[in-house]
């Protein structure tokens, strides 16, 4: 929590609170359903909270705007972005269904209003989003072919609609197909952790 505090000290009490509750929600739920790796757990806030608030640095979402988490597995990026966003609507989504009972739990328990999890695949879903986000889900090629038909052509935010991927290590074959529109952002442009060293957003 203090690395919350330290990066985004503009937190209210209520948003403070309900990241405070992840901590013995998802160590309950681990010991269930494994959605998080065993030896991340311990380090949730780091490795997990904060690196999806990663986003948040890049783009502040304006109220309104939708947001489609496409295989977010334990609810990541998007509950941490819900929480940080509450007047934001976020889809999350996952083809594994015990992942998505996990989400809805947690999002249920803190209270969030603004998160419907589905059990669903990307390339059959309908709906319009302006942005779409995801933690190394796949190859960016395959997340853009998944995708592609559910991004909304009108933008209204600061940054023009498209895919905000979290994204770990050498992304160089992956980037070839896209790197005429793809902006790589180091993650320690915002954090200083060891753990977010060739950690990148891949803004698309």
């Amino acid at each position: 929590m203090k690395l919350l505090k330290k990066y985004f000290p503009q937190l209210s009490n209520i948003q403070f609170r309900q990241f405070e509750q992840l901590d013995s929600l998802y160590h309950d739920w681990n010991e269930k359903i494994n959605v998080i790796s065993r030896k991340d757990i311990d380090q949730l806030y780091e490795r997990h909270v904060l690196h999806s608030l990663a986003i948040a640095k890049v783009i502040s979402f304006k109220p309104g705007s939708r947001i489609l988490d496409a295989g977010t597995g334990g609810g990541f990026p998007g509950i941490p972005l819900a929480v940080l966003f509450p007047d934001v609507h976020f889809q999350l989504i996952d083809a594994t269904g015990k992942k998505i009972k996990v989400v809805r739990a947690i999002a249920d328990a803190i209270e969030l209003k603004n998160v419907n999890a589905l059990h669903a695949r990307a390339e059959e879903l309908e709906g319009r989003f302006d942005f779409i986000v995801s933690r190394a889900v796949a190859p960016l090629d395959t997340l853009y072919g998944w995708t592609r038909h559910l991004l909304s052509v009108e933008s209204k935010n600061s940054r023009k609609n498209g895919w905000l991927v979290l994204k770990g290590g050498n992304l160089e074959q992956e980037l070839q197909s896209l790197q005429r529109i793809a902006k790589l952002i180091p993650v320690t442009s915002y954090f200083e952790e060891d753990f977010f060293l060739e950690k990148f957003i891949v803004c698309f």
